[in-house]
């Protein structure tokens, strides 16, 4: 991976979106909702007052609405703030 964030960002691969419900209704893609759970797969060096606490490789929960999408490659991701970050699984 070639894109290191600055500061206290975190680059994240959100998992997939679930294709069917625990009942096996099938979703279509305009009902799909955004993954809230994702891997870090690259951490900044953090600030001097705030070194970041999550490392590449965490299974991490973050907000629906959280970071900004980019594509790389042709894989998705988000790259957002470590505050934005709520647990790690």
């Amino acid at each position: 991976m070639n894109i290191k964030p600055l500061a206290d960002r975190v680059l994240v691969e959100p998992a997939p979106a679930e294709e069917k419900t625990s009942g096996g209704i099938i979703i279509p893609d305009t009902a799909k909702e955004k993954p809230q759970m994702g891997t870090v797969i690259a951490v900044g060096a953090g600030t001097k007052d705030n070194p970041v606490t999550v490392k590449a490789g965490d299974k991490v929960l973050y907000g629906k609405y959280a970071g900004t999408e980019l594509t790389h490659d042709g894989k998705d991701y988000l790259i957002m703030r470590e505050s934005d970050i709520y647990a790690v699984v």
